[in-house]
This record gives structure tokens, sequence and C-alpha cells, in this order.
């Protein structure tokens, strides 16, 4: 199970950790930890160093109810740091979390080599034509709605068919396109309640039958601090113990805060295994 990320085979069939870089001033963990160039080049050199594979760079807040950016202002803060970055990590493989279809376009231009989209193509009608052409890996993610309005959007009979179904449809019409590398994400805290994330995680392994890589996006996520009635700043522990039950459950991507006890998790499923 393998994707082509700019001329290099990346085997999923080993684990593999995805850190996340938030350039936004209102994501619901870091938003505005990273201001600077030196704080962002800093933070990737620690994550590279730690074993992450993908860097995942989002200037777009996707918790619900988040502000809505313009286009210019997620092109104005993105694109600096994509050249930033190539810059200083020449082999680094970036991948651009957003769902606007320019926005991946012009990353993917500078260097970038994947494209991470929580709306599978739905906010932006332009995405999955662009991705073909692109040529690159493409992650899709299970949302209703988008941001503002997926919270009113949870009313499932079956969570597991429901997002399966989706998944079909957004996979049929993405091969369809010519798009070959397909990453599957069942968007863990968009459209969903707190019971419902754990019944989805909880039947994961389900999504085997796509016999496409799955990303488990547990990280700090509210599922768990409400849960342990804490605060995302104190959900470490917590998204430790929820990522060993991904990757027992099939998760071939961790999407990650905190890479080097992501790394750790998948050391230890490598050698239960």
């Amino acid at each position: 199970m393998t994707i082509n990320c700019k001329g290099k085979l990346i085997d999923l069939s080993t684990p593999k950790v995805m850190g996340i870089l938030n350039i936004t001033p209102d994501s619901f963990y870091d938003g505005g930890m990273y201001k600077d160039q030196s704080n962002i080049v800093h933070q990737v050199q620690k994550m590279l160093d730690e074993g992450a594979t993908f860097i995942d760079v989002g200037a777009y807040s996707s918790k619900p109810n988040a502000d809505e950016v313009s286009l210019d202002e997620e092109l104005s803060r993105i694109l600096p740091i994509i050249t930033l970055l190539i810059k200083q990590f020449p082999d680094i493989i970036i991948s651009i979390d957003t769902f606007r279809a320019e926005v991946a376009k012009q990353c993917i231009e500078k260097g970038a080599a994947l494209v991470n989209d929580i709306s599978a193509g739905h906010l932006d009608g332009n995405m999955l034509e662009t991705v073909t052409k692109l040529n690159v890996p493409y992650i899709m993610m299970h949302m209703r709605g988008n941001p503002k309005t997926m919270q009113q959007q949870t009313n499932y009979d079956n969570i597991l068919k429901e997002v399966l179904f989706y998944f079909s449809e957004r996979i049929t019409t993405a091969r369809a396109l010519g798009i070959k590398d397909i990453i599957i994400d069942p968007g863990f805290g968009f459209a969903k309640t707190l019971e419902q994330n754990f019944e989805l995680l909880n039947v994961l392994e389900g999504f085997k039958i796509t016999n496409l890589p799955l990303l488990a996006g547990l990280s700090r996520k509210s599922m768990i601090y409400k849960t342990l009635e804490t605060s995302s700043a104190e959900a470490l522990n917590g998204t430790t113990a929820l990522n060993m039950i991904a990757l027992q459950k099939g998760a071939s991507i961790l999407r990650v805060h905190d890479v080097k006890e992501a790394i750790e998790c998948v050391t230890l499923f490598n050698q239960l295994n």
C-alpha cells in the first residue's frame, strides 16, 4: 500500500505519522502559536527529528463555528510558509490542509506533495479536477455541511454504513477523474456527536473494505478532553490511548500535534505485530 509523493513512494503498510502545523490564529489547540518564521522552522524541525513522515500545513481553522477566511487571506498565510519550509527542508513532504482548489494548486506548485481536504471536494467543485491535474495523493475526509453548520447535521441511523456510502460515492467520482492515490479520513469531530465519535472509532476496522489507507485525526480533540473533563492542553495522554486503538483497528496515518508520542505508539504497535 504505497502513495507517490513527488516521485518518492511512501509505504503505508507500516503506519506513518503526520505532524500538524496550524498557521491560524484560532485553531482549537495551537491557534496563534506559530506566528513567526523562526517558531515555524523550529517546530517543523522538531517534528521531523521526532519522526514525522508528513507535515500538514493549514491556514484555515476547521473547528466548529470557525470564522470564515477569504481566499486571498488563506493564500497570504500559507504560500510564504510553503516557500520557507521547502527552502529549509528540501526533502520535506508537505500536505496542504485546504478545501479550496486554488490554494491546493498554488501550494503544490510551490513544492507541497499532497492535498488534505476536509470536504472531499464538496466545498469546491473544482477540487477533484484540480487534484487530478496536479497528480498528487488526495486525503478525503467525511463531513456534512461546513465548519459553521456541521454540528447541526449529526443524525445517523447507522454511522458506519452512512460514512462508507459517502466514501463510496466520493472514491468512485475521484477514480473516474483519474485520481490515483486516495487516503480516507472518517472525520472525527466533524458532523458527529461525542458518542458518535467513539462509535466510529469502535468500528474503524470496517473501513478496510475500501482497500485504501486510513488516516485517523484524533489529536487533542473534544471527544477526548470532554470525556476526561479536562482541556485540549491536557489531552495528550488520552490522544495516545486512542491513537493505539486506531492503529489496532487499521489506521495507516496518525495526524497529530505531538509527533514523539505518536511515533512511540507506532513503534510499540509494530513490535506487538
